[in-house]
């Protein structure tokens, strides 16, 4: 491998290359659009005097590589921003023009006003119900076709009775929800449509139907739609189970999908027939369609925390999301818009969803209060997120467990199986459900080429996750450097979690084969658990930690493999493990944490443990 010296680091020539095309991206050629909120979308968008006005016009423009998308500082909009791809050497770009703070992109809805609470009685008040009309229907959808489909060493059999239902003989459901697939294809769709699908279900033996959604036909597999996640009680009675979907892409091979691996019976028969397959119209412009995963008061002072039934309201605070009816319950001792100024319902969506993009540049934006991730998606490729801030990120309803626990989730950036070639760099992340950085993988794949650096994170239950598998997967080039991470599981979610963790680094099981992972030049400032776990299974030869600065005022530092070390046990953990060999613990002495300035104080001992002769942790922001 042909290497290059980058300060006193060596980095594949391939890799430095790209990222100086990256950097040059900028002048790449193509047209500048412009989106404000006094704008209009039957502008042209090409100046700031006939700039577009809404998100669903950037996610439906006929942008091509090399254009710039830009929004006005100081301006807020609601929804979903779903990137463009651009090529080589021309990325489409998002980013800001104008003065002020940078744009915010909401993942929530806000019910600020008094009438979008009605008392229910007690302490419970209660969103307004929306209404729905039908529209239109799909005339043969009752006829349509279904296939199966089976993996991971699950069996099931189909067939067709003779009144338009199917029958599922299952003799294993696997482990996991896509071990069995139940689908409908060639459904058309329309961005920002609602849908509503009824079906009727009945088993030989009682499950719990929740995971049904609405996607592409064909890889890369993404969704089409936004659905909450709404559970049925399938018995050996016929019962009908409506699910809303609202459409996120235009498309005409939409995929109806039925995830049953993991929870239908095995020995059972699930006996199913489509009803109707209906366009529909809600009169709430902003409906709850989606799961509430977060309740934000007053721009961050406070959290709702969130429950799983009503009966389980029993302070302020606490709500429950009802999926069937789009609502959401909250105990408050009055109105809850005469105690806060501001109430933002965070909904289950990815605030940027790019599954499957690649050349596209993210730079000077602001994502908050979404329940999902907000970068996600999986197959992503030359992606660079910069100057970014992400904050008050995830706790969406992502799964209910088989024993009937429900599973929440939630990171800052996420880069899913199959990306490589990404940056982030110079982003600040917090209040964080999950992760505030990863990449993670589930089923046989790459991941390769992916450096996050000069970012500061705080107040996050992971600064940095990762995880890759089964074997056969492959993870290459990893490099988390230069990155201030402060305060991990100190954030609103730690205590709601059935599982804390908070560590800065949470090295999960990893049974890919892995070279070239970097740690370096960082600052791991205190956490609730520990600053690092690394699963059992990690070939320690393949991960290289140094030049780094950890500190934790007492009981574990790390968790390493089988082992575990005290802070006062630094040099032990050194000698045993072989990382680390020039880092340091100590307090890394910030300027005003309190205030969250984490630049280095002049006596800071981080200032000259770098690699490259700089101080540890964020060069852009640490210097005093």
């Amino acid at each position: 491998m042909i290497c290059v010296e980058v300060g006193t680091m060596k980095q594949p020539f391939a890799f430095v290359a790209l990222l100086v095309g990256v950097f040059c991206a900028a002048s790449a050629f193509g047209e500048t659009f412009y989106v404000a909120t006094t704008g209009n979308d039957t502008h042209d968008g090409r100046s700031p005097q006939s700039a577009w006005r809404s998100l669903d016009k950037v996610n439906t423009a006929p942008l091509h590589p090399g254009d710039k998308v830009l929004f006005k500082r100081g301006d807020v909009w609601r929804g979903q921003l779903r990137p463009q791809s651009g090529h080589d050497g021309a990325p489409i770009s998002y980013g800001a023009y104008g003065e002020g703070a940078k744009p915010r992109l909401l993942g929530s809805v806000s019910r600020n006003n008094l009438q979008d609470w009605q008392h229910e009685g007690g302490n419970i008040w209660i969103t307004a119900k929306p209404t729905l009309t039908e529209l239109d229907s799909l005339r043969n959808f009752g006829s349509a076709p279904w296939s199966l489909h089976t993996e991971g060493g699950a069996r099931a059999r189909l067939s067709k009775l003779t009144d338009n239902s199917w029958a599922i003989n299952c003799t294993n459901s696997g482990t996991a929800a896509n071990h069995i697939q139940f689908s409908c294809t060639g459904l058309t769709v329309h961005t920002g449509e609602t849908y509503a699908v009824t079906l009727r279900v009945r088993c030989t033996k009682p499950f719990s139907l929740g995971n049904v959604r609405l996607m592409r036909a064909t890889a890369p597999w993404g969704s089409y739609g936004n659905a909450a996640t709404t559970k049925c009680a399938v018995t050996d009675e016929w019962r009908e189970h409506t699910v809303r979907f609202k459409a996120t892409k235009t498309a005409s091979d939409g995929r109806l999908t039925l995830f049953l691996g993991g929870t239908l019976p095995a020995g059972s028969t699930l006996t199913f027939q489509p009803v109707s397959w209906k366009r529909v119209e809600c009169n709430e412009t902003e409906e709850l369609s989606v799961d509430v995963g977060n309740i934000i008061f007053d721009h961050g002072k406070s959290a709702g925390v969130k429950k799983w039934k009503l009966a389980d309201l029993k302070q302020p605070g606490d709500y429950w999301y009802c999926a069937d009816t789009w609502q959401v319950k909250l105990y408050s001792d009055k109105n809850p818009a005469e105690l806060h100024k501001s109430i933002e319902l965070a909904l289950r969506r990815h605030i940027v969803s790019q599954g499957g993009c690649g050349h596209v540049v993210y730079e000077n934006l602001a994502l908050y209060y979404g329940a999902a991730h907000g970068f996600g998606g999986g197959s992503t490729h030359h992606i660079v997120i910069r100057d970014c801030d992400i904050a008050w990120i995830g706790g969406g309803h992502q799964l209910t467990r088989p024993d009937g626990k429900p599973v929440r989730f939630g990171n800052g950036i996420e880069f899913w199986a199959n990306a490589h070639d990404n940056l982030v760099e110079g982003c600040r992340l917090w209040e964080i459900y999950d992760a505030a950085l990863t990449n993670q993988g589930k089923g046989t794949n790459t991941e390769a080429n992916i450096t996050y650096r000069d970012n500061v994170i705080w107040n996050s239950e992971y600064s940095f996750e990762y995880w890759n598998g089964p074997q056969g997967s492959i993870t290459r080039n990893i490099r988390f450097e230069h990155n201030t991470c402060v305060n991990a599981g100190f954030g609103w979610g730690h205590n709601q979690r059935p599982d804390r963790n908070g560590r800065h680094l949470m090295f999960y099981s990893n049974p890919a084969t892995t070279t070239d992972f970097f740690v370096r030049n960082n600052i791991f400032c205190n956490a609730t658990d520990s600053a690092v776990r690394l699963w059992k299974d990690w070939k320690t030869e393949t991960l290289t930690m140094d030049h780094n600065c950890w500190f934790q005022p007492g009981g574990i530092l790390m968790l390493f493999r089988a082992l575990t070390f005290t802070p006062a046990q630094f040099a032990e953990y050194q000698k045993q493990t072989g990382m680390d060999a020039h880092s340091i613990h100590a307090d890394p002495k910030f300027v005003n944490a309190e205030r969250l300035d984490f630049r280095l104080a002049p006596d800071s001992p981080a200032r000259n443990i770098a690699a490259d002769g700089g101080p540890a942790g964020s060069r852009r922001r640490l210097q005093h």
